[in-house]
């Protein structure tokens, strides 16, 4: 008549394991430990095979049943239900945990990228310490919606610009393969408030001072101070500002390319060196020996290159002291100052967009194949110009000689 409940939960281990029968082809063994499993035996084959079905009691003696009759009918039709467990078995065993994917992730999509370090950065800050050893295939929804409420409750923004990374890393899992669809779909970020920050000619004319290397009011590293500069100067993005090395210069050409693997669109900018840009690239030479990054970090003792973060920390630090704002600016906003300047002096759209290294959009990116290099500079001598007005000095005028190593682009 087979076990009862009762009689498995008798069941007293002994020094060595050993098994009872059940049913036909059901077995109850029991391990010295006094730990119990329902054992499934049967033919496939010609061969006999077993497997172990699960642990007693967290599956009941009814479970039991229900799942030997479930493998049995597989074996009249042909299926070894043994072969399926371990093969289920060792392909969970294989399936990547989260942390697998973050490493696959940087060396196939990161590794190289401008953002792929700092992006890298958040990842392991906030969703690694939760999600390690997590298979990917597991983390829900409900997951997914947990971390970034736990992020956002601390910092709004940053969970937005975390949420965005996770969907990347998570679409390519399904990509992948690791996956068949993404926890994150349809998840929605938060509002963001337009950012609309420019700095007044009078924040700019007290920027530009106290931004001077020989100016000691602001505890700023020199290197910072004239990279935050070339920031307002050119309009370029603080990451490609802080990561410019020499050998990106063109002395005869006076002209900086920044290449494609350190844009944000993957497309070679050059943008042209005006004598007062020209100027802040010279106060640097006395930082570094001449080759690799112009602006060196003075907290890395290899001599790398100050970081988009680390001007943006400089920043949140002292920008009442920099300017004597009542409201807070960051690093990003030369950017738009840069460009709202441009069109206050009349630069067109179209050149001041081009500045900044963006991508002419629609039918003008298909056939409009023209550098505006020429263009370029006469928009940023322009500027230049104007800054030098609003600054009240007449550096560019003094620094019209530069002397700069001839150097061709990489």
């Amino acid at each position: 008549m087979g076990l009862t409940d009762l009689s498995v939960r008798k069941l007293a281990p002994k020094s060595r394991r050993y098994e009872v029968q059940d049913t036909d082809n059901l077995f109850v063994r029991v391990y010295p430990t006094g730990a119990k499993a329902w054992i499934l035996r049967y033919f496939f084959d010609g061969e006999d095979r077993r497997f172990t079905i699960g642990r007693y009691p967290a599956l009941s003696m009814l479970e039991a049943h229900e799942a030997a009759a479930a493998a049995m009918l597989k074996v009249e039709r042909g299926i070894d239900p043994g072969a399926e467990v371990r093969k289920a078995k060792a392909e969970r065993k294989e399936a990547p945990t989260f942390e697998d994917l973050l490493e696959e992730f940087w060396q196939k999509k990161l590794e190289g990228t401008p953002s792929g370090p700092e992006r890298r950065r958040m990842v392991e800050k906030d969703a690694l310490p939760l999600w390690r050893k997590r298979k990917v295939k597991d983390l829900t929804r409900r997951d997914c919606v947990l971390l970034i409420d736990g992020v956002r409750d601390r910092a709004p923004i940053l969970a937005n610009r975390l949420q965005g990374v996770l969907v990347g890393m998570m679409n390519f899992a399904a990509e992948r393969g690791i996956i068949a669809h993404s926890p994150f779909g349809r998840l929605a970020k938060a509002k963001e408030p337009t950012r609309d920050r420019v700095l007044t000619d009078d924040e700019i004319k007290a920027f530009w001072k106290r931004t001077d290397p020989a100016d000691d009011t602001v505890n700023l590293y020199r290197t910072t101070k004239l990279a935050l500069r070339l920031i307002l100067l050119t309009g370029c993005r603080p990451g490609e500002v802080g990561a410019m090395t020499w050998d990106e210069i063109d002395g005869s050409a006076k002209t900086w390319t920044i290449p494609p693997e350190r844009t944000k669109n993957s497309t070679e900018h050059v943008v042209p060196l005006c004598p007062l840009a020209l100027a802040q690239i010279q106060a640097a030479k006395p930082f570094g020996d001449g080759t690799g990054p112009l602006f060196r970090s003075s907290h890395k003792p290899e001599g790398g290159p100050i970081t988009r973060r680390g001007m943006s920390q400089a920043v949140r630090r002292h920008w009442q002291e920099i300017t004597g704002s009542e409201e807070q600016w960051k690093a990003h906003d030369l950017r738009r100052t840069t460009r709202t300047k441009l069109a206050e002096i009349g630069v067109s759209d179209v050149v001041a967009e081009r500045i900044l290294g963006h991508k002419l959009q629609g039918v003008l990116a298909i056939y409009n194949r023209h550098d505006y290099l020429n263009e370029k500079r006469e928009a940023l001598l322009k500027w230049e110009a104007r800054l030098q007005e609003v600054a009240g000095g007449n550096e560019a005028k003094k620094s019209n000689v530069i002397r700069l190593a001839e150097r061709g682009r990489k």
